[in-house]
């Protein structure tokens, strides 16, 4: 598979910025600010909008675009359940009840098993090559034909690293300790917990303090540790699985209900596109600040950062390895978006290995040598 963009690929980024120069210059004379377009949007989101990463970019796409288009551009956020339950907002955009909606496209696995590889992948890319593909590898255009089918227009519009595996009672030593586990645990990395044994539930996150607390679940997974903290999970369980194997990045995204977006000026399109992309590198940039200050607070606490075994990392892929090819056994679309990852993940690989540092380099006792 190739990976060589099109001349159109090739163009689109370039014909953006032109477009966005253009408008951009147009917006200092206060008439053509004047003249744009009106819109006012209700925007459902599906985190509580101070969790570092995950909706924080939500706030400052909102904040910028109603700056930048002189108050013509106003998306008005809401926080979960203020209009509908966080894991309705998919078919709450869909169907046109409201213009766009704020999420994490992997809840919706039920019905779109090949989300999750667009939300956090377990064994996937890192984020720079994830953006990468996801702009210039095809993988834009793959979720597009997704969504398609939904009457809707899905905006890559935050990212983050990689998550922490969990919080679990004891040491995770051995994958045994996994089987009769009640956990929380999303995405793909849910189905290979279901594997290993595990009852897997999803809640959301501001359901999990209390679930946590109660004893309703054993053990739990949700986000970097600068949101893990946030939420308390610390006040609760000492022991921190890592790394995230099941989400080596979390990206959320902005569902526009393809009716509305067609119905915008090609300016405006233009503009809400351009905050999304913005809103991503806001949203990666203010996580690999705060998460390596949470996990550098949570360990003088006394809270125990357990790094997995190679071993339990080996068996961990190979049952993801196993999950995903059944996965991609029943849902052609599946099977696509892995392959093109994987061929993406080759091509990106070499170069990784090769022309970065390894890891070791960046211990925190090697760098005062």
């Amino acid at each position: 598979m190739s990976f060589t963009p099109t001349f159109a690929a090739r163009l689109r980024p370039l014909t953006l910025g032109v477009a966005a120069a253009a408008l951009m210059a147009g917006l200092t004379t206060t008439g053509t600010a004047a003249a744009q377009e009106r819109v006012r949007w209700q925007v459902p989101i599906a985190f509580p909008s101070h969790l570092v990463g995950l909706s924080t970019p939500v706030r400052f796409l909102s904040e910028s675009l109603e700056q930048a288009s002189g108050g013509n551009i106003n998306l008005r956020y809401y926080e979960p359940g203020e209009l509908i339950p966080p894991f309705e907002i998919l078919d709450a955009v869909s169907e046109g009840r409201y213009d766009a909606g704020f999420t994490w496209v992997g809840y919706d696995q039920g019905s779109i098993p090949s989300l999750p590889l667009f939300a956090g992948a377990p064994f996937g890319m890192e984020p720079p090559a994830y953006l990468a593909w996801h702009y210039f590898g095809g993988g834009q255009e793959l979720l597009e034909e997704i969504y398609a089918d939904y009457n809707v227009q899905p905006l890559l519009c935050s990212m983050i690293g990689p998550e922490a595996a969990g919080w679990f009672a004891e040491p995770l030593e051995n994958l045994d300790q996994i089987d009769g586990l009640r956990i929380r645990f999303a995405g793909i990395g849910g189905r290979v917990m279901e594997r290993l044994g595990a009852s897997v539930t999803m809640i959301p996150g501001g359901e999990l303090y209390q679930a946590m607390e109660r004893g309703t679940i054993d053990a739990m997974e949700f986000s970097a540790p600068a949101v893990d903290r946030i939420l308390g999970m610390q006040e609760i369980v000492q022991n921190y699985i890592m790394p995230g194997w099941h989400q080596t990045f979390t990206t959320a995204h902005l569902l526009v209900n393809k009716d509305s977006w067609e119905a915008l000026e090609p300016q405006t399109q233009a503009m809400i596109d351009m905050g999304c992309r913005a809103a991503t590198l806001y949203g990666y940039s203010e996580s690999e600040i705060e998460t390596p200050k949470a996990l550098r607070d949570f360990e003088a606490e006394g809270v125990n950062a357990q790094v997995l075994s190679d071993e339990i990392l080996g068996e961990l892929r190979r049952v993801t390895n196993e999950v995903q090819a059944e996965i991609a056994a029943e849902d052609e679309m599946f099977g696509r978006v892995l392959e093109s990852q994987r061929e993406f993940m080759k091509l990106h690989g070499n170069w990784h290995v090769k022309g970065h540092l390894p890891r070791s380099y960046y211990a925190p006792e090697n760098l005062e040598n």
